[in-house]
This record gives C-alpha cells, structure tokens and sequence, in this order.
C-alpha cells in the first residue's frame, strides 16, 4: 500500500489506486484519505461549484464539507460503482442539500462572486471559452442550472434528479429543455 502513496503516477489504474487508498483509509491511515482528497478534491470542488455557484467562498466550505461527510461514510462505502463516482455523487447532494436551504431562505446577493470564474485547462491556463461558458452555466436559474449540471456533466437520469430535487420526472425534462435554451441564447449573446 505505502507503494500507491508514494507514486500517485504508477502504471495501476486510478480505479485500482483509489480502492486500495480506500481500504487503507478504512484502515485508519490518515495518509491513504489525504492521498484520495488530493486526487479528487479539484472535481469535487467544481461539481459543487457549478451546482451552487460562487457564493462568497461557499463552494470551498461545501468541498470540504463533502470530504468530511466522506471521511464518516468511508467505512460503509461497499465498492459497488468507482470511488469517484461515489464521491462526486455525495458532492452533488451536498450541493443540492445547499440549494434546498438557499430556496427557503430570501435571496440577498444572487450568484456574487462571478468574476472568480475559470477552470484552468491541462496547461493550466483559463481559456475566455471556458470563462463564457462558465459565466453561462452560472446565470441559469438554480433548478435549471442543478438540472443541466447533474444531468449533462455529472451523468445522472432524470428519475434520480427528479427524486433528488424532488420534482416530477418531466419537470426534470423540461428544466433540461430550458437550461439548454437558456445556455444557447447567452452563449449567443456573448459572441
């Protein structure tokens, strides 16, 4: 095991690193869950922010909010889908569970903090499609938004978005239908 947290880059598959990190963090080494953090946390935080948007730093707090609740959920965790998977799918609720509590209580700021936006690319440069695109997905309404994210970028079914936002199946259709449009119309504007 010490062989997979001191070579991230060997020749395993990351599917067969990240088990072995898992069963060594079930195992109580503290090192194995700093390992799966690194190796995650830059998707975990960019799901959760394009669910959430950039709220004054509520993004940061959720991703780590994530891994906490990761970290307590490690030992239940039954190797079924990929680890990522399984995370990516827990910061997705724990952004959704943020956007449940946003809608009751009154909006103050909207989605402040846009000028943050930017995913650096390989080269680690940020690309002014990247930004548009970015700036696009994060004007969208927060249902239509939650929507498109979950169903186009994160890879779920409308039945677990419906159930998850707890809404009617084709209420999740029709928000896909309209973030699309949406997204069209302002990536449109901005050319």
């Amino acid at each position: 095991m010490t062989d997979c947290l001191s070579d991230p880059q060997e020749s395993a598959p990351p599917v067969d690193i990240d088990r072995a990190l898992v069963r060594s963090a079930v195992a109580g080494e503290i090192k194995a869950f700093e390992a799966l953090y690194r190796r995650h946390v830059a998707r975990v935080h960019g799901v959760i922010t394009r669910l959430v948007g950039h709220h004054a730093g509520r993004a940061e707090d959720l991703t780590q909010e994530t891994f906490v609740r990761a970290w307590q959920a490690l030992p239940g965790y039954r190797f079924e889908s990929a680890f990522g998977t399984w995370l990516y799918r827990l910061a997705a609720n724990t952004a959704l569970m943020e956007l449940r509590a946003r809608r009751s209580r009154p909006q103050s700021d909207g989605d402040a903090g846009l000028e943050d936006f930017g995913t650096p690319d390989s080269a680690g440069h940020t690309t002014a499609l990247t930004l548009d695109l970015e700036r696009a997905v994060a004007s969208l309404p927060p249902r239509a938004r939650a929507v498109l994210v979950l169903f186009d970028i994160e890879g779920w079914k409308h039945e677990e978005i419906a159930a998850e936002l707890d809404m009617a199946v084709g209420s999740s259709k029709a928000q896909l239908h309209r973030a699309r449009g949406l997204l069209r119309a302002r990536l449109g504007d901005m050319q």
